[in-house]
Parts: C-alpha cells; structure tokens; sequence
C-alpha cells in the first residue's frame, strides 16, 4: 500500500521540493499553502503522515500560526504524525509541541536522508498504529456480542487468545459433547469449566468437581464410583461416588492424566454405557453424565508410554480447548491484575512494565498470590515494582517490545534522562538509544 503525505508550506519552493524527494522514494505527497487548505484536505481525504511548517506570514518568526494549526489538526485526527519544519527561531516552539505529541522536527534547511528517516519510521509506525486500532474494535465488538449472548461467569480477559478460546467454548458448550481443556496448572481450566457449564443445558443440574491429581491413586476408584461398606480396609460405611452425585448433571475431572489405568478402563466404560458399579459391589448402577475433563500433561505422550488408554484420550477429546500460559496472552496480565487488587491501591507504570515482563511460570494462581503479597508490603497507595518481589533474572523475564508511548512516557518522568529512563524500563541506555533512533526521538 502507498503512503500518501501532506505538506503545508506557504513556500511552494518546499512543496515541489519534497514532492519529487518523496516521489523517487514511492511516497505519494500532496501539497497546501495555507493553514486552511491544509485543513480543508485533511477534512476531505486520508493521510498518513503531515509536514507543516511553523509561520505563514512572512513578518512572522514566532511559530504561533504553526502552533494553531498544529493543534487543529490534532483536533481532527489525535493520532496522525506530525512533522515540524522549523527555522532555529521557532526551535523552542517546536520542541513545545514535542512534548504536546508531535512526532518529529526538521530544521530548514532539511537533510534529504534525515528527513526520510524520520517520515519512513513514522509510516511504519503509524500503519502498525492504525492495524492495532482496528484489531482493538473488532475485539472489543466480538467481546461485546459474547457478553450480550453468553454468561462469561465473569472471566477477566483482554487478549485475543483468550476471545478465541472463548469463541469455541461458547459454542460447543450447549452440546453433550465430552470436552478436554488441556493448559498448564494457574492458567484457569476450571473457570473454563464453569463457562461451559453456565452455557450448557445443564446449567441447573449437579456440578461435581474431582482433582484426580489430588487423591491417591487407590482411592480414586472408590471417589468417582462409590464405595461399599466393607470392600477394604477402612471402608466402614458406604458412600456414594461422585459419578453418582452428578447424574443429570456434570462431572468435572481436573488432573485425567493421573487416573491409573483401573480407573481409566471403568471410566472409559462409564462414558460408552453410562453404567458402572461402586467399588466392592457387583450392583450396576446407571447415570446420564456429561464429563468435563482437564490436564496439564500431554496425553499423547503418555498413549506413548502405555500410561494412557488411546480409546479413553479419544472419548474425552470430542471437543479440546487448549487454554493458553498466561505468558501467552500478555494482554490479560494487567486486568488479571487489576481484578486481583482487593484495596483501592493501584499499580505504578513501573509495577505493571515489570509484570508484563516476567514469564509467569505459576500463571494466573502466581499472578493472584504476587499481587496479594504486594498490597500487604506496599507502603502508599501506589505499588511500585520493588513491591512485587519478581525476580528479573533473563529466565523469568520474556522478550518484550517497547512501543513510542513506554519510551516517551519514560522520557518524560525522567526529565530526558536517558540513563534513568533507561533503567526504569530495564533496559541499557544503548538499547534505550537503538530504540530512540528506531521510532525518531529526539533528546
């Protein structure tokens, strides 16, 4: 796609002059005289980028026309770049407007390779900008109509992955279909669980939950199917299993991979007859259950090991949803952490640059217990990174980008200090530099 700029100049001199410099480039460049035909274009047309020089009347020096026309633009479109041309007069005024969010300043006379530079970064940029936007509404559009039609069971998520995941929850929740959410332990597969129950036509019914990966593998048996008085050693009572408790309900099965390969068999045939018998007594019982089941492992490798029944993987397996590590969906950290607050104390950027960053190996669990902890060791009401208590060791930190607004912002606070800001962000000031000459800043 080709990039099209607007310069507005009183000199047509700097117009045709930047015309043809753009023209060799592959840029197409539009030119106005006027503040006012400048403005009319603007009103009229799409552009990615604008050059404006900084005084229109030729007794003027001050930059104030530059300054009001600058400011009108920002009023119709707050995001598009905005290229100063400046005499060393208006310098002060231009870097005024720096600060105000224009994105760069070029003294006439200008350097051709500088000033490409400049428009090139700031295309990139700007179309990336302009990507994100649209993704940004049509997410918050689909989150919208999932809202509106599906009880959420008040999941805080913000990143796509997790609208994707989502999605396909919602849609095969009102099936009997038996569901396999696979993901590591903390990421949330049992608020899955309750989604698809929220949505199901069992909604109303049982919902029997069971931690296979919590019980001793010889209790298991007597846990899911019941168990007779008398059937072994401390059985002194009956007690029913959960298979039972669930009947016209659903049955949620967290940790399948642990189940030994006993259980696996008259769990595989729970799900092709509905019937079993508790654990001791030679009475069948019957039971109408819908299975949900849940795993941190990957069950094919254990089909490999002979630890896993593949026709039982297959009975589970209709419907998988893969729930993704939260280090995979770094758009949720923030709201996840937000929600945890239980206080009205807040995160400073600092804090949430740092949780961005970390890996997350414990998920959202770790997430919840870090926050728990830095609102107790929080001295104000602001929690600061060192709150955190996050190592920030290369093995627990992921590969993070900074966008124009982490680096601005950081520039900022800091008064221009590099080195400051550069630490504030973790990074070393020549990353902090290669960064600043990637998006043209200038300090």
């Amino acid at each position: 796609m080709q990039h099209k700029i607007l310069v507005i100049d009183d000199n047509t001199d700097v117009i045709k002059a930047l015309k043809i410099l753009f023209l060799i480039n592959d840029i197409d460049c539009e030119g106005a005289s006027s503040p006012e035909q400048g403005l009319a274009m603007l009103k009229s047309q799409d552009y990615d980028l604008v050059i404006q020089d900084m005084n229109f009347t030729s007794d003027t020096t001050s930059g104030e026309e530059g300054k009001a026309l600058y400011h009108q633009i920002r009023t119709l479109n707050p995001d598009l770049p905005i290229i100063l041309l400046t005499a060393w007069a208006q310098l002060e005024m231009a870097v005024e407007l720096i600060k105000h969010g224009a994105a760069d300043y070029i003294a006439k006379p200008w350097q051709d390779d500088k000033l490409l530079s400049s428009v090139n970064n700031l295309l990139e940029m700007y179309q990336l900008q302009q990507s994100q936007t649209r993704s940004n509404k049509q997410f918050k559009l689909k989150r919208d109509k999932l809202s509106a039609h599906y009880d959420l069971s008040g999941l805080i998520f913000a990143d796509q992955a997790m609208l994707s995941l989502l999605e396909t929850a919602t849609q095969v929740a009102y099936s009997d279909a038996q569901v396999l959410i696979t993901g590591p332990n903390g990421a949330g597969k049992e608020k899955i669980a309750e989604l698809l129950v929220a949505n199901s036509a069992y909604r109303d019914k049982p919902f029997i939950r069971v931690n296979a990966g919590a019980l001793p593998a010889e209790l298991i048996e007597a846990e899911l199917f019941g168990v007779v008085s008398g059937a072994y050693t401390g059985a002194t009572k009956s007690r029913e299993g959960r298979f039972a408790a669930a009947d016209g309900g659903t049955l949620f099965l967290d940790e399948i991979g642990n189940l030994p390969l006993t259980g696996q068999q008259k769990l595989l045939r729970v799900l092709q007859t509905g019937e079993f018998e508790a654990v001791g007594s030679s009475k069948t019982q019957r039971v109408k259950v819908r299975v949900i089941s849940a795993t941190n492992a990957n069950l094919n490798e254990a089909i490999a090991r002979g630890t896993f029944r593949q026709d039982l993987y297959y009975r589970l397996n209709m419907i998988e949803l893969r729930l993704p590590p939260l280090a995979e969906r770094p758009d949720d950290i923030i709201p996840l952490a937000q929600y945890f607050l239980a206080t009205d104390k807040v995160l400073s950027e600092g804090a949430q640059r740092l949780l961005k960053r970390y890996s997350w190996p414990g998920n959202v669990r770790e997430l919840q217990n870090v926050i728990g902890r830095a609102e107790l060791l929080a001295s104000g009401q602001r929690i600061e990174a060192a709150d955190l208590g996050l190592s920030t060791s290369a093995s627990t930190m992921v590969n993070h980008e900074f966008s124009i607004e982490d680096i601005t912002q950081a520039l900022d606070k800091h008064q221009g200090n590099v080195t400051h800001a550069a630490k504030s962000l973790g990074l070393s000031r020549q990353a902090m530099y290669r960064r600043m000459d990637k998006f043209g800043i200038k300090r």
